[in-house]
Formats: C-alpha cells, structure tokens, sequence
C-alpha cells in the first residue's frame, strides 16, 4: 500500500471457521454495504460449504474473501486488532472509539473466540443483547456503528438515489 492508502480509514473483517454459507454470503454483502477491503476466514468448515454462499450481491467480485490458517496473522497493514466478543470485561460497542484502521475478528456461530486470539487483540469490544446475535447480524451491527461514529460526511458519499434496490422508486415529499 502506498502513503495515500494508509492514511484512508481501513475495515477488515475475520472469521473464525465460519460454518454457515448464508452467514458468510451475508458476511460478505455488509462488507460490500459498509466498505469494508476484506474478509479473511479461518478453518475448514466454509470451503466445504462454500458453494451454498449467499452474497447476493456479489461482493465478492470486489472484496477479497481470503482463507488464512491464522486470523492475527492475516495482510492487513497497521490495522488495530479488535475481537467481537459476547465476554465480560470487554467494552460495549456503544462506547467504543473504532480506530481508523481496524481489522475485526469475530467468533464462530457455535462457539467463542480462543484465548490466543483475544490476548492479541488490541481491542475486545461486545455487544449488549440479551442473548448472543446471529454472526451476520454482528458483523452489520459492528460496520454499522463504524460508519455512524465515523461523520456526517459518509451520508453525503452515499445518495439513496444511487444506492437503493432498482425497484424502489419511492419518494417523501417535504
């Protein structure tokens, strides 16, 4: 990457042995959704499934959906590590800063994050449910509050006009 790529804001998303092709394919759609530059899975349980994926909007023409044997160790230059766990003494989403450049990781749907993996995280971050949330539903949740921490701005870059369903022709008038 060169100085003007660093200095952008930049959100990567990884997957611990994700086993669930909807979730990965909704994965990958809120990537596309929230501008996230890639995805990165660890584990075998996606690639056995993988030709059941959902990405509805075929993110994965533009974002990177990447297997890597160890998520920590995954190409992502000066990014904060910051793991989403349902684990206490961890921060509410609410009252965290995400950090410019940030690469989360997030737990399997039957299970947590491992210990190796959390104490190399910068950042363990969680969100208040009653319950957990379903792996798709974090990830959007997470990008979500990253983009309305990030400014008023994103909403300008965004025009509903360009980014809505071709079947959505609705409008409020004032």
């Amino acid at each position: 990457m060169n100085h003007e790529e660093l200095q952008k804001p930049h959100a990567y998303i990884g997957l611990v042995n994700p086993k669930s092709p909807t979730n990965v394919g909704m994965v990958m759609r809120a990537a596309g959704c929230y501008e996230a530059d890639a995805v990165f899975y660890s584990g075998v349980r996606f690639d056995r499934a993988r030709k059941f994926a959902t990405d509805t909007k075929n993110a994965q023409s533009k974002i990177p959906l990447t297997h890597v044997e160890n998520l920590p160790d995954a190409p992502v230059a000066c990014a904060a590590l910051v793991a989403i766990e349902l684990i206490e003494g961890a921060v509410p989403l609410m009252d965290f800063t995400h950090p410019e450049q940030a690469y989360y990781i997030f737990g399997p749907e039957d299970g947590s994050l491992k210990k190796e993996i959390l104490e190399r995280c910068d950042h363990v971050v969680y969100i208040p449910t009653i319950g957990c949330m379903n792996l798709a539903a974090t990830v959007h949740v997470v990008l979500y509050d990253r983009m309305s921490k990030s400014g008023r701005a994103v909403v300008e870059q965004r025009p509903i006009a360009e980014n809505r369903d071709v079947n959505n022709k609705i409008r409020i008038q004032p």
